[in-house]
């Protein structure tokens, strides 16, 4: 049907082929969405996946002549504050470097303390969890934990399966070795059955063997209490990932230190592999 309503102005054909030449000659440029909470990062900058190396308990509570375990419980204070920050900010997955492997080979009253830490943490962080909309995974291996920290994670990765917000991954009695071998001892069991050939296994294969396969490569990789290495952590998901490492403490880690790390990620020029964009610096 052609025409115009008799209630409709008359086109101004001339404007509308000005517009028509003007948008095809200059394609107008995507205009950054400024984020609420952060409004100086476009929503396009901030990153899918943060990783925590959540360090400095002990030496925190130490340097105040305090007993050790009392660094964890105020460590998971600032635990509560980070998870619900990435949840209002819009993260997509936020994971915790909580106890390695190789934290078993501590003092067994601050072992048995930090297992009685996790179950309770679970317990009253459930309820905080379903109301931000926050699903949760274990990521390690779980021979070898205490049958209430088992029991407590079951119930609250159940609890939060139908949740679609921030994915929160608790790196609990974990090793990225570890991780590694177990998935390789899982694609050889394929090999050997003859589900999968030798040639079939690719990078991406290797990924989906991983523990939390789901979940994206962290972008952002913090550490807290200064140390300069990566402790065994996301060996392989990590490739790529850029490096935040703070002098703070865990226990006095804030929302406002996140937000530091969060605009620092935020203005690096990740490259993956490739040179930098010489057309405005020729010696990049």
């Amino acid at each position: 049907m052609t025409g115009s309503s008799p209630n409709q102005d008359p086109v101004d054909t001339n404007r509308v082929e000005q517009n028509a030449s003007a948008s095809s000659s200059a394609p107008t440029p995507l205009t950054p969405t400024p984020h609420l909470r952060l409004p100086d990062v476009p929503v396009e900058r901030l990153p899918h996946h943060i990783a925590i190396i959540m360090d400095g308990n002990g030496r925190w509570a130490v340097e105040r002549g305090r007993p050790r375990v009392v660094g964890h419980e105020n460590g998971a204070r600032s635990v509560r504050a980070i998870v619900t920050e990435c949840a209002h900010l819009g993260i997509e997955a936020l994971t915790l470097y909580s106890f390695s492997l190789e934290n078993w080979q501590r003092p067994k009253n601050e072992v048995d303390f930090l297992m009685g830490l996790y179950v309770e943490y679970l317990i009253k962080e459930r309820r905080e969890m379903l109301d931000n909309n926050i699903r949760f995974y274990q990521c390690g291996r779980r021979e070898g934990l205490p049958e209430p920290v088992l029991a407590e994670l079951d119930r609250t990765t159940e609890a939060t399966a139908h949740c679609t917000g921030l994915n929160l991954a608790l790196a609990l009695n974990y090793g990225s070795r570890a991780e590694i071998a177990d998935g390789v001892r899982a694609i050889a069991a394929k090999v050997a059955e003859g589900t999968l050939a030798p040639e079939q296994v690719t990078e991406q294969v290797v990924s989906d063997h991983l523990y939390l396969p789901q979940l994206p490569d962290p972008d952002l990789l913090i550490r807290t209490a200064g140390e300069m290495r990566i402790s065994n952590f996301l060996l392989w998901q990590i490739s790529y990932a850029e490096l935040h490492v703070t002098d703070v403490y865990w226990p006095d880690f804030s929302v406002e230190h996140l937000h530091a790390a969060i605009r620092d990620y935020a203005h690096r020029d990740r490259r993956f592999g490739t040179v930098a964009n010489t057309s405005d610096n020729p010696e990049a």
